[in-house]
């Protein structure tokens, strides 16, 4: 259940995000308009970690300051619920996979709810959208944008008129990132090093899925496409993710949905989340190296600390986790907890334009919570002349930034 946003006096701003396909700000929807939001969810297969948090954080705040301007969003999440990694850890510790990915599902839905992440209005597993996927499978083999090998199904890129417009990648820099991230690009037969896989045909002892392309199941980027599409019913406003799916997911997500006819764009604007690093390297499950959400609730930390800890980076930076940020983090909720006790303070109203254009600006986080930080200084030296303020102060920390104190 997602948390409840609290009214604000006036309206919010339109919001400028960075599209990294034209590499530029724009204003994908005005104040008022509806949007559709995309975020590309999780393979469960672990619990949440710091780099998960980062991403739906960055969202969230995109979803909070949409909203305060008067847009009504919807909003889809996908659940990669059947996939390599999952089959992997289910074979290591002897877990039927459908068990560990309900378990890990669940924990990651406790976690988001702590952090009072906004639900999304649909949440759906590849597994229950499977019929849907098949179909968009088959329209690409009908447009001749597929092909088979060897009971596989390929994507060809070279019928795509889009491929490449997200990432404006190099073709050597595509196979090399390609190759690190899922790809095939050394597989004998295809037609092109980059031609991404659709449906993976049936292999002993794992589940598989009907189709009338052979039984099997699918491949990465196509699952998105069917999701997202299908249940947003055309271009989607936002298309989000981390920076490290820009190439392929996102790339491919874009040249599939173009190439099947049904939109001409899958999404009016990419927008990116930086990687999150722990001891000078990126936090990843490959590694090892993770911070996980669910261990810093189990050891007392308060969710809303983690949220101002996180969200005080640029949601687009790459940035290192250190306890530092735990220690900042706790010294402002409870500067911000004492200003807020107080009766009157500061302008709240000039607060909350502050606010409102620092988001507007890229989703400026860190210039926003500096003017709380202002306002509680001013607050706390004796300027006490609205008393109005607490009020309105703690509904745009918790309209705004999620931050219920």
């Amino acid at each position: 259940m997602s948390a409840s946003i609290p009214a604000l006096p006036g309206s919010g701003l339109p919001i400028s995000v960075f599209d990294t396909s034209s590499r530029s700000l724009v204003t994908p929807v005005q104040p008022g308009e509806s949007a559709s939001l995309y975020v590309c969810g999780i393979t469960p297969y672990d619990s949440t970690h710091m780099g998960h948090a980062s991403t739906y954080l960055a969202f969230d705040i995109l979803q909070r300051a949409w909203r305060d301007g008067g847009t009504s969003v919807t909003y889809v999440q996908n659940i990669t619920d059947i996939d390599d990694p999952l089959l992997e850890r289910a074979a290591l510790i002897s877990e039927d996979w459908q068990a560990i990915a309900a378990r890990e599902v669940v924990r990651f839905s406790d976690d988001m709810t702590a952090l009072r992440i906004l639900a999304p209005d649909h949440y759906v597993t590849v597994t229950e959208h499977m019929k849907g996927i098949v179909e968009w499978i088959d329209q690409l083999i009908t447009f001749d944008a597929a092909y088979l090998l060897d009971g596989d199904v390929y994507f060809d890129v070279s019928k795509s008129s889009v491929f490449g417009e997200v990432s404006s990648l190099d073709a050597m820099t595509m196979e090399t990132i390609f190759a690190e991230r899922g790809g095939d690009p050394k597989r004998v037969g295809k037609r092109n090093p980059l031609d991404a896989l659709l449906w993976l045909a049936a292999r002993p002892g794992e589940p598989s899925w009907e189709a009338h392309f052979g039984a099997g199941r699918p491949g990465w980027h196509i699952e998105c496409v069917a999701i997202a599409i299908d249940y947003l019913g055309g271009t989607v406003t936002v298309q989000g993710g981390g920076k490290d799916l820009i190439f392929p997911h996102h790339e491919m997500c874009n040249a599939q949905a173009v190439a099947s006819g049904n939109v001409e764009e899958f999404a009016k604007a990419y927008v990116h989340a930086g990687m999150v690093a722990l001891d000078g390297e990126k936090m990843s499950k490959s590694r090892g190296n993770l911070v996980f959400i669910s261990a810093l609730r189990d050891q007392g930390i308060d969710p809303m600390v983690i949220r101002l800890a996180i969200i005080s980076h640029k949601y687009s930076s790459d940035w290192e986790w250190t306890n530092h940020d735990l220690v900042a983090a706790e010294k402002r909720v409870a500067d911000w907890r004492e200003a807020l006790s107080y009766i009157g303070g500061a302008d709240a109203l000039e607060l909350l334009m502050k606010m409102r254009v620092a988001l507007a600006n890229d989703l400026d986080t860190p210039a926003a919570i500096n003017a709380v930080d202002e306002w509680a200084k001013e607050t706390l030296n004796g300027n006490q002349q609205d008393p109005t303020a607490q009020g309105i102060v703690s509904r745009a920390l918790d309209s705004l930034l999620g931050i219920a104190l």
